[in-house]
């Protein structure tokens, strides 16, 4: 049996769901497949028996994204804020605030003995605020590269504001402590962060693809549907079950390398980026959450396996059952431990961190994901292509750049490739 479709969109992601958004506010009618029993690619949110809501890998919406911004709704989301600033673990196991660090650079580093930079460090964040007021996030994004540490180094700022600041936060955001990512990023992140703030759903992050998909008609995302080949430079998708459809045009909304495989008897083997991957630990706290607050909590320690933690049940009780707390505790990079190797090293850290009570934190669930974010280094372009051939495009931040804003944004720009 063969069905015909105008548009067939190959993934429920985020870039895919944006896409099909866009085509069908135009009056395109549109196909999603899915082969995971829900939307949302890497954006998930898993429900436990006990009533947890766990984020696939800590996650969190940066409220100024443009594309974010021009597609969801943010009131209907009931938006939870992490409090701007964090707790910063320095390396020698002493543990200092800071507040507003990127949005009020002189009023969080007042002290003028902070351990987190020189007074000198301070000025040149209020400096590098200021030239960022005015400049569009494009503009910040064309802008030449080079690694994020060279340009930190070249820019004045010293190795103990690198270390202590610029290392466990913009290395949680890249997932990359070594700063290896394109400098034309970080300025875009920083000035993000300066004008928005880090959110995530009340219900978790899953709400956000589950918006855009309950916009589309009945029937328009077929879950459960795993595609075998796309083939004919896009006319023709082969699934798993072995039904063929046909379409005019087909926009691969995977990741990069699933998107190499269901082309690989049909188009050039793609230029995929390396992939980082991170691992993501979660703790239930006996009795409610601690008082730790709505600070992210970041480790300047370089040997540590606790890289960030957060506490979400902090901004949102519904992400936990009456009454108990949620620990959010993330590992970049590979580590090669097995989960109970991990979850005793971390155990080990939390309670050198937070005190002996840590110890007695639950391990509700382990996260590994090895896809987590693509590599985007120094010379990379903002954007490949995203049309193939005539009838067969692509979408996601792998074409792009390593964040929720390109997933978007690059969806949009597919979809207004096909209406135009």
């Amino acid at each position: 049996m063969t069905e015909e479709y105008p548009v067939i969109i190959i993934g429920a992601g985020m870039a895919g769901l944006a896409c099909a958004n866009w085509l069908h506010r135009a009056g395109r009618p549109v196909v999603v497949l899915e082969a995971a029993d829900a939307v949302g690619g890497r954006v998930r949110t898993d429900v436990t028996p006990d009533g947890f809501r766990l984020d696939r890998g800590f996650q969190i919406l940066l409220t100024d994204y443009p594309e974010a911004r021009r597609i969801f709704d943010y009131g209907a989301l009931e938006l939870k804020t992490y409090q701007s600033g964090a707790v910063v673990r320095l390396a020698n196991g002493e543990e200092t605030t800071i507040e507003n660090p990127l949005q009020v650079p002189l009023a969080a580093f007042a002290a003028l003995a902070s351990p987190i930079g020189t007074f000198t460090d301070k000025l040149l964040i209020a400096k590098f605020v200021a030239e960022l007021q005015g400049r569009s996030p494009e503009q910040l994004l064309a802008r030449p590269t080079e690694t994020t540490l060279s340009f930190l180094r070249r820019y004045g700022w010293s190795e103990q504001i690198i270390n202590n600041f610029f290392r466990p936060f913009f290395g949680g955001v890249y997932l990359d402590r070594e700063l290896g990512t394109a400098s034309n990023f970080f300025a875009f992140v920083f000035q993000q962060f300066v004008r928005g703030n880090a959110a995530m759903p009340a219900l978790g992050m899953q709400q956000l693809p589950e918006q855009l998909a309950a916009r589309l008609p009945a029937g328009t995302v077929r879950l459960l549907t795993p595609v075998a080949a796309v083939l004919d430079a896009g006319r023709t998708v082969r699934l798993a079950s072995g039904e063929t459809l046909q379409a005019a045009t087909t926009v691969l909304a995977t990741d990069g390398p699933a998107a190499a495989r269901l082309l690989a008897t049909d188009q050039p083997a793609l230029a995929l980026p390396a992939a980082r991957p991170t691992t993501c630990t979660y703790f239930t706290t006996a009795g409610a959450t601690p008082g730790y607050g709505r600070l992210l909590h970041l480790n300047a320690a370089p040997q540590a396996l606790v890289h960030n933690v957060a506490f979400p049940t902090a901004i949102s009780t519904a992400v936990a059952p009456s009454g108990q707390g949620l620990v959010s505790v993330s590992t970049h990079g590979e580590h090669g431990l097995s989960d109970e190797d991990l979850t005793a090293r971390l155990r080990t850290e939390l309670a050198a961190w937070f005190g002996p009570t840590a110890a007695l934190w639950q391990h509700l669930r382990t996260y590994r994901i090895p896809q987590a974010l693509p590599v985007y280094g120094p010379g990379q372009p903002v954007q490949q292509q995203l049309r193939l051939t005539d009838t067969l495009l692509r979408c996601g931040d792998w074409v792009s750049y390593p964040s929720l804003n390109a997933a978007l944004g690059t969806g949009r720009q597919a979809a207004e490739m096909l209406l135009n």
